[in-house]
């Protein structure tokens, strides 16, 4: 008795754990095929349209994305972190009232931002130098609430329904949809003013669809069945008093993902604006395996919490961290180590921005292969630490970001952004003292240097010899391969992933 007990927790923390990594595996690729469209379509808008017109594009996506964050109200949190475990409770009552909460409030101040944004437009005309930006954003502001109900719809797939539901709707049909627009805008030689309304009509139609197939698997799971209009209890304090606070975590990065287009186009114009941000999706590819795990860790973790299995929740962290960190490291590699030679390849018109690649890649990478620290804290109830950082690191991106910015444009907003990155994510894994989950597991510490090595190495091999780009993508491609092969026992690959051990080139690659 005493053996059976002592194994089943156990064994329940690794299917957890495999099921975790495997379903984010999936959604892995799926953010592989969405990023790789996504960027084709930023790619194709910055070489088409002027270094001005592109700056009022970002500029106008920057707002929007300020919107996003207040419309949403930290409430895409509320869905994947209270839903399961009123689902694992069978606490139905407050599950669907927690939805109608979450969409009732979304659509309400989505609206109110759009009626704010069209009245005021007088005075965003007189505060903007370029009209055009204001004009981008009137039509763009539509976003502001529709992307922040694709983000409560992905929530809601990931707690009741399979990855392979997210993979098709999320990743494929979005990008696919924005990609139309692109083409259109480029064969019809159309302006800016027609990629917004695209993009506006786009997120809509994409919205919808996903909502249809939504209400088809609540269906088909039994749910619907379950929703009673009179039995509904909408759990306002207990959400509020988690999601609310957690407004600050947002507004970290609302400050680190707008004041610095806002400052710089206030200094320097949107000429800067450009090429500061021409170069921030190509470094946020680091966090591309990152959010794809985070989407089905926090339901995972959150119902471990609720069995108070804070054990399973460590090995679960560093699995994911670990996982997170070598497989990001050919992005890393090409992003950091390459930085110039991709700017020049891909922006032939912003070649000055090699180097705010470079030390945007760096900033992002560190964040993302140290794992998911700032979700733990959240799902184990680290409120008001989490609170206490996120206030400070805005204020100190905000105050480095109004000393450097003025005198060195784009370059101060990259070490300004870079520096808040980093710091902001030394305090979130000191933050996890005390919670069960380890600062720094020491079993992962060679994996941990030899990517710096390596990273470090192809660096100095490019800024020393500067090969042929061809050339440094070969070298790139076999150092990342070496940085795979020493790690691979640390991926466990025959746990995760048994059926791959049947190919002999994964059981090459993988033999002990």
């Amino acid at each position: 008795m005493t053996t059976e007990v002592a194994v089943k927790p156990l064994e329940g923390e690794k299917i957890s754990t495999r099921r975790n990594i495997r379903g984010s595996s999936l959604l892995m690729g799926g953010r592989f095929i969405s990023m790789g469209v996504n960027y084709v379509v930023q790619v194709l808008i910055a070489n088409y349209l002027s270094t001005t017109e592109y700056g009022a594009f970002a500029y106008a996506l920057s707002l929007v994305a300020l919107g996003e964050t207040i419309v949403t109200l930290g409430l895409d949190r509320a869905v994947t972190r209270f839903l399961p475990i009123y689902h694992e409770r069978d606490e139905y009552n407050k599950l669907f009232g927690t939805m109608v909460m979450v969409f009732s409030s979304i659509i309400t101040l989505g609206v109110l931002a759009i009626l704010l944004v069209q009245l005021f437009q007088g005075m965003l005309t007189q505060s903007i130098s370029d009209p055009r930006a204001v004009a981008l954003l009137t039509i763009m502001i539509v976003l502001s609430p529709v992307q922040a109900l694709d983000n409560i719809l992905n929530g809601l797939f990931a707690v009741f329904s399979k990855p392979k539901a997210i993979f098709f709707q999320k990743y494929i049909l979005g990008p696919a949809l924005r990609l139309v627009v692109v083409i259109l805008l480029v064969v019809a030689s159309s302006d800016v003013m027609f990629l917004a309304a695209g993009y506006v009509l786009s997120a809509i139609v994409g919205i919808t669809i996903f909502g249809a197939v939504l209400w088809r698997v609540l269906r088909e799971q039994g749910l619907i069945a379950r929703f009673r209009l009179r039995g509904i209890q909408i759990p306002v304090r207990e959400v509020l008093m988690f999601t609310v606070p957690l407004l600050a975590s947002d507004l970290v990065y609302v400050v680190m993902n707008t004041m610095d287009a806002v400052l710089l186009e206030n200094f320097h114009g949107l000429e800067s604006v450009a090429a500061f941000r021409v170069v921030q999706p190509t470094a946020r590819f680091n966090q591309l395996i990152l959010t794809s795990f985070a989407l089905l860790f926090t339901p995972a973790a959150a119902r471990l919490f609720a069995r108070g299995d804070r054990e399973g929740i460590n090995n679960l962290y560093w699995q994911n961290a670990v996982w997170v960190a070598i497989i990001s490291f050919p992005i890393f590699a090409v992003t950091f180590s390459l930085a110039q030679p991709v700017t020049e390849l891909l922006y032939p018109k912003y070649p000055e921005s090699g180097v705010f690649l470079s030390l945007l890649s760096f900033g992002y990478y560190v964040n993302a292969a140290t794992g998911q620290n700032g979700l733990a804290l959240k799902v184990i109830g680290k409120l008001r630490y989490i609170v206490v950082i996120d206030i400070a690191a805005a204020f100190i991106n905000l105050a480095v970001n109004l000393t450097l910015i003025p005198r060195y444009g784009a370059f101060g907003a990259a070490i300004g952004t870079t520096s808040t990155l980093l710091l902001f994510n030394v305090l979130k894994q000191i933050g996890l003292r005390g919670t069960g989950i380890k600062v720094f597991d020491m079993e992962y510490a060679r994996v941990y240097g030899v990517i710096l090595l390596a990273a470090f190495g192809l660096l100095a091999i490019q800024s020393l010899l500067a090969p042929p780009i061809v050339v440094s993508f070969v070298v790139a491609a076999l150092v990342s391969l070496i940085v795979l092969t020493l790690n691979r026992k640390e991926l466990r690959l025959e746990q995760t992933f048994p059926e791959l051990m049947r190919f002999a080139p994964v059981r090459w690659l993988f033999r002990d």
